[in-house]
């Protein structure tokens, strides 16, 4: 309670902090007499996405995907618009000493205001455009194992879809029209394929449009800390969608390979907690090559303890927003792309969707080919 308290005031602070440098730079373009109605206006966006989060769920009010779109490109344009001030600011306080900033830009704080407002508005649209693109990222790697005569695998790796009422049916369509055009052995999804509620998954018949796509070694997942919180119901309907969801077990496919998927961590759902890896993986023969779907890619020794082969993992969105990517790639081993850990390979993918801004910046969705190769022989 204590944390998400301070959580709230370092907000609030921030709102407050962006809407009067706001107030200053536009006082002279704002009404006489509507300072208040500013305020209001300025509080409802920068909160919309806390008041999006809070309806109900299955809520069908007609204003509901307005206030979705709206709530999530607020996050977006606040955290921008908050770098910029803060910028600004850092230079104006420099500029008491160094006196470099000409006097015809600090008389108009409008003009410097349109200016960061026409800046944010600019990587608002690439971003979207950005995240409407993914491209097709390939990587072929060999696993020293016999797979009982399969000489390789053509697989398709996607993660953090987050389907829901942004990432909907239309970019789900798309997507899978991609994969049916690569024509792989099997599809595997690392985890975040839903976006929290189940509901605009059924709604909009997204199972129908992963049902068009049918590799003959089938569709297997994981779930990641969106996923509808692991309930029975999501889980089923995924299930009716032709997937496979993989919860702290393993399958021996077609006789040649294991494939390993782990619960994901701490987030505290209501069954099948993540277990070691340990006690997942007893009974498997370390003879085959073993790759093991991980959502969230932490903990890298525990696999390369264990004997897997290959992880495959995703999560981390890359920051998904500029320069968030700096923390993510100080948090993790490896936030995105391929790492060998002694015998173990690792392959983390940046995702193909967006959770909150529908934006990518820094970073570019991706569908992930991918090729294993499997011999006898060692590294």
């Amino acid at each position: 309670m204590g944390f998400w308290l301070t959580v709230l005031m370092i907000w609030v602070g921030l709102v407050v902090y962006l809407g009067f440098r706001g107030r200053q730079a536009f006082d002279s373009l704002i009404p006489s007499g509507f300072g208040i109605a500013y305020w209001i206006l300025f509080i409802l966006i920068a909160s919309s996405f806390i008041w999006d989060r809070m309806l109900p769920s299955g809520n069908s009010s007609w204003f509901q995907p307005i206030l979705n779109w709206v709530g999530a490109y607020s996050i977006a344009a606040f955290f921008y618009s908050l770098l910029f001030v803060i910028l600004i600011d850092i230079l104006r306080l420099l500029d008491r000493w160094l006196g470099f900033i000409p006097d015809s830009i600090k008389e108009s704080p409008a003009k410097v205001g349109l200016a960061v407002v026409c800046l944010v508005a600019g990587l608002l649209l690439y971003g979207t455009w950005n995240a409407w693109h993914p491209v097709v990222r390939h990587y072929e790697i060999t696993i020293p194992k016999s797979a009982n005569g399969s000489q390789s695998l053509h697989a398709i790796l996607l993660s953090d879809l987050h389907l829901g009422n942004i990432v909907n049916s239309q970019r789900l369509a798309g997507i899978i029209d991609q994969i049916q055009q690569r024509d792989p052995d099997i599809i595997l999804l690392a985890g975040d394929v839903i976006d929290d509620d189940i509901g605009s998954f059924v709604e909009q018949n997204m199972a129908a449009i992963f049902r068009q796509v049918d590799p003959r070694l089938g569709i297997y997942m994981v779930l990641g800390n969106h996923d509808g919180r692991g309930t029975t119901e999501t889980v089923t309907c995924l299930e009716e969608a032709g997937i496979t969801v993989l919860r702290n077990q393993y399958v021996l496919i077609n006789d040649s390979f294991y494939l390993v998927g782990r619960e994901d961590r701490g987030h505290g759902r209501a069954s099948a907690a993540r277990k070691p890896l340990a006690e997942v993986m007893a009974g498997i023969n370390h003879d085959r090559p073993i790759i093991m779907l991980d959502h969230n890619p932490s903990q890298l020794e525990e696999g390369q303890i264990n004997g897997v082969d290959l992880q495959l993992s995703g999560h981390t969105h890359q920051g998904q927003l500029f320069p968030l990517g700096f923390i993510t790639r100080r948090m993790y081993e490896v936030d995105w792309g391929y790492l060998r850990k002694g015998e173990m390979q690792v392959i983390v993918s940046t995702g193909v969707g967006t959770w909150g801004p529908p934006i990518r910046i820094g970073n570019t969705p991706e569908v992930v080919d991918l090729k294993i190769n499997f011999s006898g022989e060692s590294y």
